[in-house]
């Protein structure tokens, strides 16, 4: 039976998946999502019995990154597991890695060794801090790409020191540039016929993440601080406890804020000088938020949520994880999804972000086992039983 695909709009692609821990998966899960054929390339040196970076192969983190792929076994580091690859490689239009820049060089599967076999492969490359210049041999990871990408420096409260965010949020983003550069490197290849280098760093992602921080210090001079809850700019937006609970109330303009006023009850401080423009908000940040605070303890979260939203001031509540999901938009959404699979385990995951009314993405096949799909696949690559049987027996695969 045919591997199925995830959807029909990548579905002519066939991806090498190098990648391990986070950032190349995040990369490749976005490919097999969108229907690529992506065959993950399990190492012999890695543990059969399930260890891997990030967790048990069965744990709730590794599914979530290697769902819609099939997975084959493979000795780089045999001169025929070499050959392997490269003739593998000969016919793919996609490979991803995440090596240290030095070690794929040494493997002889870096790009220009691959692009002298496959001059229209795509090679994605995902580092810590880029393929070359003086810290490229370091390791990245992804808490030391947020310290010194700056967001460690602008996240938590003022006075208390820099504070990592509670998701690997560099790790991520490198992983979904790659994956946007790998796309953009697929359609220009529709008009030169050439592949190219796709490479992207943890420390350029968080820079990148910055945004209007980064600019604000590019273009104005002016360095952002840690602002806790509160939001760098437009005043009153940040936390506000309720009755039970606690909620976001955010203003970005002074139309909104005067509603928020007469919402909460206290049009007063709208008219109050030391509140009324945005420049003497942000001033009087401290003072006002107390303000508010009085006001918002007085009602529960839902009622604050509904009652704001009704007055056009945009509110929400805080969840914690599991409350989330319970949520009536979320479910609505449909993002939490199950995952197929004969042995009718529970597997249900976080789907994609993104709808397209044609080629949606599915949860078609769950994770893979160790080298599950290694004879199936070298079969469609097209080696014949024979030499499986030889590759086999002589620990290549």
């Amino acid at each position: 039976m045919p591997f199925p695909h995830a959807s029909e709009a990548l579905s002519r692609f066939t991806v090498l998946d190098l990648t391990r821990v986070r950032s190349g998966p995040t990369c490749v899960r976005q490919l097999a999502d969108w229907g690529a054929n992506v065959v993950k390339i399990d190492a012999l040196t890695e543990d059969a019995g399930g260890e891997q970076p990030g967790g048990p192969r069965r744990g709730s983190d590794f599914q979530n990154l290697h769902r819609n792929k099939r997975a084959m076994t493979l000795n780089l580091k045999d001169e025929r597991g070499l050959a392997v690859f490269k003739r593998l490689a000969a016919k793919a239009d996609v490979v991803v890695e995440n090596f240290r820049p030095d070690v794929k060089k040494k493997l002889g599967i870096d790009y220009e060794s691959l692009a002298a076999i496959n001059p229209r492969i795509v090679y994605g490359s995902i580092s810590g801090f880029g393929q070359d210049g003086p810290y490229h041999k370091r390791p990245g990871f992804d808490q030391i790409a947020q310290g010194m990408g700056g967001l460690m420096s602008i996240t938590g409260a003022p006075g208390e020191g820099p504070m990592r965010v509670g998701i690997p949020v560099a790790d991520l983003t490198a992983g979904l540039f790659c994956a946007m550069g790998i796309l953009t490197a697929l359609l220009e290849r529709e008009v030169s016929g050439k592949g190219q280098w796709v490479q992207t760093s943890l420390l350029q992602a968080q820079i990148f993440m910055l945004d209007f921080q980064a600019a604000r210090w590019l273009m104005e001079k002016e360095v952002a601080k840690q602002a806790g809850n509160n939001h760098p700019t437009s005043i009153p937006t940040g936390v506000f406890k309720t009755s039970d609970g606690y909620i976001n109330i955010a203003t970005t303009g002074g139309r909104i804020w005067e509603r928020c006023a007469q919402a909460i009850g206290a049009p007063e401080l709208y008219a109050h000088p030391d509140y009324a423009t945005a420049p003497a908000r942000s001033k009087n940040r401290d003072a006002l938020n107390a303000e508010i605070a009085k006001r918002t303890v007085t009602k529960s979260t839902e009622t604050w949520v509904r009652e704001l939203n009704e007055a056009g001031v945009p509110c929400g509540p805080i969840y914690a994880i599991d409350q989330m999901f319970e949520d009536a938009q979320v479910r609505h959404l449909g993002i939490a999804q199950d995952v197929p699979n004969d042995e009718g385990r529970h597997i249900r995951l976080v789907g994609q972000p993104v709808t397209l009314s044609r080629t949606p993405s599915k949860m078609v096949a769950r994770p893979p086992e160790f080298g599950e799909q290694t004879d199936e696949v070298l079969k469609e690559f097209g080696f014949d039983a024979g030499e499986i049987a030889s590759l086999r027996e002589t620990r290549v695969i």
